[in-house]
């Protein structure tokens, strides 16, 4: 049985080889510490890229009309492609893929409230187009199909907005259901939304349907905008596009191998390319990281190694004196636990330290700013790595130290005490 005294004769052989703890202290130490900043930077970029990317659906597209380069049925090219309400049906229709839609068309305006006014973009779209964009509603509400039917004139407004038209008045002043002038014409606000991004100028939404009505523009669809369901991957994202632009074609008389009739953006291009650079950096950063584990492990096993060797006429002595080969080794493997563990402690505590700290000036750095108006736009956040990822690395680390002892122990002690004792 392990007993208190065989604890005060390690802490003995530990004080007495001051060097070589410190050495296997500190390849164990350093292991455990530069695992943990690796994989917490390649934790932080990844955050960093998902939080900047975080509001940008992964099967968004954006479609708009331009000209034609070729001619085709009698048409010249340079001919003007002009979408209608047809096209809106059309898309639904013929393509399942389709989940949510809206038209957009838009403008820059004049928006007024009592003294106070700004010139900002306004946008007439549908009522998937909250959803479709992240627009989270503060209060009140979204444009809604009733607000289509009978092309009413409400207006649903940025806080940005928000801020400036009502910022003059002698009381405050509960902005919902208030009229503003947006151009010549009065707009109830019947909502109020989070902007996801402050770099760009605000946008109102107003119905669909009335900004067809009032702004002259018939028919007429600048763009659309839609979400896909089940296109997860370039092949089929070039399919759909191929079959998107054939469609078009039919309906507008265009040369189906003409692209440039149709712009079309898909930000699941972009996604899955971001996707792919996240999970090449984790790959990266895990075989750097357990690079370094295995150089810690090699060390730790090289100086247990010589330190065996060292003590092999001890080892020799003790059994001379009568000591049992298993007591021996048994104190070896516990020295072997006791260093590496303490050891393998302070770099953990060591690695998240430091990850912690630089993650609290980046937080604090990130409330600045955001108090101040400006936008965070960092590709680093939260360069931390979860507790259990290291005490596993931890583990693995101490594990390996006692197993770099028991070896070359086990060897040791198999020597016959005189031979032993012969030894330098």
């Amino acid at each position: 049985m392990f007993e208190f005294d065989n604890l005060i004769e390690i802490w003995g052989t530990i004080k007495k080889n001051k060097l070589r703890t410190t050495l296997t202290g500190f390849a164990i130490a350093w292991g455990i510490f530069m695992l943990i900043i690796l994989l917490s930077a390649g934790n932080g970029l990844r955050n960093g890229i998902a939080y900047n990317f975080r509001y940008m659906a992964d099967n968004t597209v954006y479609c708009w009309s331009r000209y034609t380069t070729k001619p085709y049925k009698g048409y010249q090219a340079n001919r003007s492609i002009e979408f209608d309400v047809n096209d809106l049906y059309a898309i639904k229709r013929e393509n399942p893929e389709v989940d949510l839609i809206s038209a957009t068309n838009f403008r820059n305006d004049t928006l007024t409230y009592n003294k106070e006014f700004l010139i900002g973009s306004i946008e007439a779209v549908h009522p998937d187009f909250a959803s479709i964009i992240y627009a989270p509603i503060q209060s009140g509400r979204f444009i809604n199909a009733i607000d289509i039917m009978d092309k009413r004139k409400v207006i649903v407004l940025p806080q940005r907005m928000i801020d400036i038209l009502f910022r003059d008045t002698v009381k405050q002043v509960e902005p919902l259901g208030r009229f503003i002038k947006v151009g010549n014409l009065m707009f109830q606000v019947v909502g109020i939304y989070k902007e996801q991004s402050t770099s760009d100028s605000p946008t109102a939404y107003i119905p669909f349907a009335t900004g067809q009505a009032l702004y002259d523009d018939g028919y007429r669809i600048q763009r659309f905008t839609f979400t896909l369901k089940g296109v997860d991957t370039e092949a089929a994202s070039i399919a759909f596009e191929e079959h998107f632009r054939g469609r078009m074609a039919r309906r507008h008389n265009f040369d189906p191998t003409d692209t440039n009739p149709v712009g079309m953006y898909n930000s699941g291009n972009e996604f899955r390319m971001w996707q792919g650079m996240n999970n090449g950096i984790a790959l990266f950063i895990w075989i750097i990281g357990v690079g370094t584990l295995m150089a810690g492990i090699v060390g730790v096993s090289n100086i247990m190694l010589i330190s065996v060797r060292e003590r092999t006429k001890e080892f020799g002595i003790r059994k001379a004196i009568g000591a049992k080969p298993s007591s021996i080794l048994r104190l070896i493997i516990i020295e072997s636990l006791i260093v590496t563990a303490v050891f393998g402690y302070v770099g953990m505590m060591a690695g998240i330290g430091l990850t912690e700290m630089i993650n609290f000036f980046m937080e604090q750095a990130a409330d600045a700013a955001a108090s101040s108006g400006m936008q965070n736009t960092t590709v680093f956040r939260n360069p931390t790595v979860d507790l259990g990822t290291t005490v596993s690395a931890t583990i693995v680390l101490v594990i390996a130290g006692v197993v770099a002892g028991y070896f070359p122990a086990r060897k040791a002690v198999k020597i016959s005490a005189v031979e032993a004792m012969r030894t330098e």
